[in-house]
């Protein structure tokens, strides 16, 4: 169906309010003259722009700047970030971690409650996730508008209307659910858009924001209950042809390598997910009776102290792991592999083996290696890469918050 101009100009007109909005929270306190020249739009469209988002009570001015000079004297804007708040949710295996945050990503509230949801009926999950972003609003700072709801959840999510959950074998969720429509469907009355994300991608997008330099291209490998991960491009997560680009754990490493749940052989969850590393390491039993966090800090005292069977297990998942991160620079062109979960408390005996994977492309070509590092941020990586998705989000369309005050009439806005 084709739109209508009148459709074309209200998009162009929340886009560029997001422009706007995004370069002032990035650059602020700035003047009008200086997002004009960013942002490669008008000095009047930038006027009637920033007249619109202070009536919506998103910015504010805040001094001004006098350059010396004979010109007027310039008028600073900064955004005002308790205006609007996301509310960000981490599912995992026993609980929601549920936080509110502000337009500058700065958490105002948060807590972790029990989900208690039913293994295979994602109606439950819906209604905890539900209650959850309830307390969750009720707990935003007073005058605060809710602009989004984001939710991370393991598994796949399809980049479809739906954002379609396709499949969560740890929630013996075995076929496709809309997990957005169930949660909205409980929340009725909210205007405000809801998210559902891959919780690895949100974990990879934090990650990538904590780096101390700035890579244009980051792949993140996370080993928990499997392996899963993330791809981000110039800050943004990249999801694919299909919503599910960024799942490393099923990389095939070996030809004739071991079968997997997946249907391939050789995939690199098979040497260096948790479950195939501590078996090799002789801590199978261990993984099955106490849980991973046991079996992993006791594979760390065994590699500390120099046993010879978890060196060998440890061995042989770096070179896996350094197999794939070939593969996977070869395709990409990425600038560095980030490894989480517990493969980055086993990173200092993975690296070596890593690093001699790559030697042999490095000698060749030294100017194109990949940094490897381990992840910064633990295991709070997820929700805060949620809260950076939301936001980021609720910035690129601040037409989501009502105008708290009308207008003003374009002859009293200010030329500077």
């Amino acid at each position: 169906m084709e739109t209508s101009p009148a459709h074309d100009s209200v998009a162009v007109r929340r886009r560029n309010l997001g422009l706007v909005l995004r370069y002032v929270a990035e650059h602020g306190p700035c003047a009008r003259t200086e997002i004009a020249v960013a942002t490669g739009l008008s000095h009047a469209s930038v006027t009637t722009l920033v007249a619109d988002l202070t009536a919506r009570g998103l910015l504010r001015e805040d001094g001004v700047l006098n350059s010396g000079g004979r010109g007027r004297p310039r008028r600073l804007l900064r955004m005002v970030p308790r205006r609007a708040v996301t509310v960000a949710v981490q599912i995992s295996a026993e609980q929601l971690r549920v936080a509110v945050a502000d337009l500058a990503g700065t958490i105002v509230w948060q807590d972790a409650v029990p989900h208690h949801s039913a293994a295979g009926v994602p109606a439950t999950m819906a209604d905890a996730v539900a209650t959850a972003v309830r307390r969750a609003e009720a707990a935003a700072p007073p005058g605060a508008e809710l602009v989004r709801v984001a939710v991370a959840m393991a598994g796949p999510v399809a980049d479809d209307d739906a954002q379609t959950v396709l499949v969560a074998p740890d929630f013996g969720w075995l076929r496709p659910v809309r997990l957005r429509a169930l949660i909205a469907a409980r929340l009725p009355g909210r205007t405000c858009p809801i998210d559902v994300i891959n919780d690895a991608n949100a974990a990879a997008l934090a990650e990538y924001h904590a780096q101390p330099r700035r890579s244009r291209g980051v792949v993140y490998i996370a080993a928990g209950t499997g392996i899963g991960g993330g791809v981000v491009l110039d800050g943004r997560i990249h999801t694919g042809s299909h919503g599910i680009a960024g799942e490393p754990g099923h990389m095939p490493v070996a030809i004739d390598g071991p079968p997997c749940a997946c249907g391939a052989h050789g995939c690199l969850v098979g040497y260096a997910g948790p479950e195939a590393l501590l078996t090799a390491a002789g801590l199978g039993d261990l993984l099955r009776r106490n849980g991973l966090g046991p079996a992993a800090d006791q594979l760390t005292r065994a590699l500390d102290r120099g046993d010879e069977r978890a060196r060998a297990a440890a061995d042989l998942a770096g070179r896996a792991l350094g197999t794939a991160i070939l593969s996977i620079t070869a395709l990409l062109d990425i600038d560095e592999v980030i490894l989480g979960g517990t493969l980055a408390q086993w990173f200092p005996w993975l690296e070596p083996s890593i690093r001699h994977q790559l030697a042999g492309r490095q000698a060749l070509v030294p100017d194109i290696e990949p940094a490897v590092t381990p992840a910064r941020l633990g295991t709070d990586a997820t929700l805060l890469g949620v809260i950076e998705f939301a936001r980021r989000a609720a910035l690129a369309d601040p037409a989501t918050v009502p105008r708290s005050v009308p207008i003003p009439n374009r002859s009293a806005l200010p030329a500077s």
